[in-house]
């Protein structure tokens, strides 16, 4: 097999290698139960419909911090935050916070004209630039020791960015030169088929290719999608998603080696802050939906969709506003971003902030910890995905996190309204934990599920998606039902209430990337993941710790 049938082999496994899956699947499977449905979903379903019925709840806000949401899907905007204090479009900031005309939210990576960040390079990309400008042309033997140790990290920022950016380099020219094979196997499938002979197994089977090396090639591929399980009506169909799934890829490593790799791009200019400034929080625009919202459209309906059209599905919550704050681009956020959105998330009102977001280093620490800091104080709880890279997050570095940078004897070590979030599969089974899933026994608090999940996209469409940041939201939107139906509950109570009534695994699992059999409890603090029937069950005879004033809706 030669490097371009080997590179199309790789390609047609990575793109369908869950579209059987989906076929089999219902859309609402993170919704059900494990016991009374054979899925380990949240059992929001079983929770409304056996513990919540014809209760009252209050509204309660749940901020998305993420690329930006679709605050027009038909699926979305009955639920999106709408700051009353705000006249639109008046350019004025009517209700003195700073920011002029947040209807919906804020944009933190937008600039005053308008304009937006739609690329941005990943953290250490930034930190090698840093510290390239200082010590590029340095004699390392006329260096203090303070300068020796930044000379030291500055080694390991170019390693590691040179490294990456010529393997993603590399593989995208790789899928450049597969991209002929594929459209030629596309090809000869197509001169078989068009779109008036059925596309199905049955007729793919039924081909003798001969001597066409691309018609023998198309048929295996095509042979392995629809024995899957995958649902494609027509050739048209497959010949579509092959190309937009490869094309999707090939910009993906494309713009890893020349934005987020690239220590000559800063688009910070577009904002038009003082980067150096971490406490400057007044800055940005009120486009709360950006160039590209996928992520955080699809993240938002995760927390609190509501059905439409025939769409069978709902989000997690369903007593929920919807606060989109924009401050995550296409490569890593930066902190500065960060921390200001969890502020304006806190003082506009939201009692939980999601944030599917992460990366492996931080430029500022201290500012998102001062952040979680004001969070916790006033009673905010923050949920955040772990991560996809099936790694050990007790090993290796993953931010922002919930643990301080700087503590004391009067402070404490870690933030105590923080649920981090592990990815899990539909399966009942040793492949439980989603393979691409982060972990760690004592930076992982819970998972949830992260796989296959079907929710809202831009375009007022749907789609299935997966990572650790559809998971967090799933947990976002179970600690949403319980600050409704139980407003007295502190943020600390949720996500305790959380954490001791999460579905124990006895059995032992796959750890993520390996085959090695691991008992849960390695996966993560609870063993286990979120159930909303449970959580609302102990919530019912918990006793909160917050006055509040009575205000159903």
């Amino acid at each position: 097999m030669n490097i371009n049938c080997k590179s199309l082999f790789i390609a047609f496994v990575f793109i369908f290698s869950t579209l059987g899956l989906t076929a089999q699947l219902p859309n609402d499977w993170y919704l059900l139960d494990a016991k009374d449905d054979g899925f380990p979903g949240v059992s929001a379903n079983k929770a409304f419909d056996k513990l919540l019925a014809n209760k009252k709840a209050d509204t309660v806000i749940v901020a998305i911090i993420d690329s930006g949401v679709e605050h027009t899907h038909d699926g979305l905007s009955p639920h999106i935050w709408v700051n009353e204090g705000e006249i639109p479009d008046n350019g004025i900031d009517d209700d003195g916070n700073g920011y002029v005309d947040d209807v919906y939210g804020w944009n933190f990576i937008g600039g005053p004209n308008g304009k937006n960040v739609s690329g941005d390079t990943y953290e250490v990309t930034r930190l090698y630039a840093k510290y390239r400008a200082k010590y590029e042309d340095a004699d390392p033997e006329q260096l203090s020791k303070d300068e020796k140790e930044e000379y030291d990290r500055y080694l390991e920022y170019k390693e590691e960015v040179e490294r990456e950016r010529a393997k993603a380099k590399n593989q995208f020219d790789m899928m450049v030169n597969t991209m002929s094979t594929i459209t030629g196997a596309l090809s000869a499938l197509e001169q078989e088929f068009g779109d008036e002979k059925p596309f199905t197994l049955e007729n793919v089977e039924a081909i003798e290719p001969g001597d066409n090396n691309s018609l023998a090639m198309g048929k295996s591929f095509a042979i392995q999608v629809l024995a899957s399980g995958a649902e494609v009506d027509t050739f048209s169909v497959f010949k579509e998603e092959i190309l937009g799934q490869f094309g999707e890829q090939m910009k993906y490593f494309r713009t890893k080696a020349d934005v987020g790799y690239n220590p000559d791009f800063d688009p910070r200019n577009i904002v038009g802050d003082n980067y150096e400034d971490s406490s400057e929080q007044f800055y940005g625009n009120n486009d709360v939906e950006g160039p590209d919202a996928m992520h955080g459209t699809h993240v938002a309906g995760i927390v609190g969709a509501k059905s439409h059209e025939g769409e069978e599905i709902y989000g997690v919550a369903r007593h929920v506003k919807l606060m989109s704050i924009r401050a995550v681009p296409d490569g890593d956020e930066r902190d500065k971003d960060v921390a200001n959105a969890i502020r304006y998330a806190v003082d506009n009102g939201a009692s939980i902030i999601n944030m599917s977001f992460g990366k492996g280093h931080s430029w500022d620490k201290q500012v998102v910890d001062d952040a979680v800091r004001y969070a916790e104080k006033n009673d905010v709880l923050l949920v955040h995905a772990a991560g996809n890279s099936n790694q050990n997050n007790d090993v290796e570095p993953n931010f922002p996190n919930k643990f301080y940078e700087k503590t004391g004897w009067f402070k404490p070590k870690k933030a105590r309204n923080w649920i981090e979030v592990g990815a899990l599969s539909p399966s009942m089974d040793k492949k439980m934990p989603a393979s691409f899933s982060n972990y760690g026994a004592k930076t992982v608090d819970i998972f949830a599920p992260g796989v296959q999940i079907y929710s809202t996209v831009p375009g007022n469409t749907y789609r299935h998606l997966q990572g650790t940041s559809m998971a967090s939201p799933t947990v976002a939107g179970v600690a949403a039902i319980l600050r409704a139906y139980f407003p007295e509950l502190t943020a600390r109570q949720v996500r305790e209430i959380i954490m001791k009534t999460a579905v124990p695994v006895t059995e032992k699992v796959y750890k993520p990337g390996t085959e090695d059999l691991v008992s849960f409890d390695e996966l993560c603090a609870t063993g286990g993941y979120i159930n909303a029937y449970e959580a609302v069950k102990m919530a019912m005879n918990t006793k909160g710790k917050k006055k509040v004033k009575k205000d159903k809706a």
